[in-house]
């Protein structure tokens, strides 16, 4: 299935009048006015998904700063949104769907399969010039029926050991992983035998991601190959749904560790590395 829905093709179910569910889900770390952004401009029609409150629990140390949050809210979140359980879905942001892969994770996961990433975001649907809109979209109460499990993931003990078998990519930036800086979570560095992998380095510079083949060479250069199990991690399982969906993009399948390093760095009983290598210098790891 396609994870990817350009302006054009967008523009073109809208004027065509196909039923389209658009879901603006403006939130950067750092920038908690994502709502203020919204209402200051948006897509026709797109109803704003708060990522803080809507597509995670409350933060707590064992669980990482974004946990998910349990089936049922997620659906009742869904459903007041509008979506129905036929609907297509086309989230955004705008910041090269960093945050709206989030969403496009977890509707998957729940077995919603009509759900699709606006390649380039807001800045590319307004660089071609089409309308935008400002204030609240009012949504009628859709019927969207959610289920569990339908995109792979692990726990913290199979992150620990996953090395050992197939390849555990880290999301974050290389500043993050390496240890140079840590903003929000207690350690720096990162899981033990991880391989750096930023998310930025999927996209283009308008914010839309790269073709299929360059990134099945950033991703095969990476040691991604279908014969090896893949991984992904980031700060809290926020961009490492970005770095899924690019993996899906370029036909490699991977799993999504949802509570990341900020529950890994919070359990003292868990060793970090440090450096640009997998493991620490000398084969040893930080704890």
């Amino acid at each position: 299935m396609d994870t990817l829905m350009d302006v054009a093709a967008l523009k073109d179910r809208l004027d065509a009048g196909k039923r389209t569910v658009l879901l603006d889900v403006r939130w950067a770390l750092g920038d908690p006015h994502g709502q203020g952004h919204y209402l200051e401009e948006h897509l026709p029609g797109a109803v704003f998904v708060d990522l803080a409150t809507e597509l995670a629990a409350p933060a707590e140390p064992r669980r990482g700063r974004h946990p998910l949050p349990l089936l049922e809210q997620f659906q009742a979140s869904v459903r007041s949104w509008g979506v129905n359980n036929d609907d297509v879905v086309v989230a955004y942001d705008d910041s090269g769907n960093m945050a709206a892969a989030r969403l496009w994770w977890m509707l998957r996961n729940a077995g919603f399969a009509c759900v699709y990433l606006l390649d380039g975001g807001l800045a590319a649907w307004r660089a071609a010039g089409n309308e935008l809109e400002s204030g609240p979209a009012q949504a009628t109460a859709g019927d969207a029926t959610l289920d569990a499990g339908g995109m792979p993931a692990i726990d913290a003990g199979q992150a620990a050991a996953w090395a050992g078998h197939g390849l555990l990519l880290d999301a974050r930036a290389g500043e993050r992983y390496r240890g140079e800086i840590e903003p929000v979570d207690p350690r720096a560095g990162h899981i033990p035998g991880a391989v750096s992998a930023p998310t930025s380095a999927n996209l283009r510079e308008d914010g839309r991601f790269l073709p299929r083949e360059e990134l099945r060479e950033r991703f095969s250069g990476l040691g991604v190959h279908q014969g090896s199990p893949t991984a992904v991690y980031c700060g809290s399982g926020v961009t490492a749904a970005h770095e899924i969906a690019a993996l899906e993009i370029a036909g490699f399948p991977a799993a999504l560790y949802p509570g990341s390093f900020s529950e890994w760095s919070n359990n003292p009983s868990n060793d970090v590395a440090t450096g640009a290598a997998p493991y620490a210098e000398g084969g040893t790891a930080a704890g």
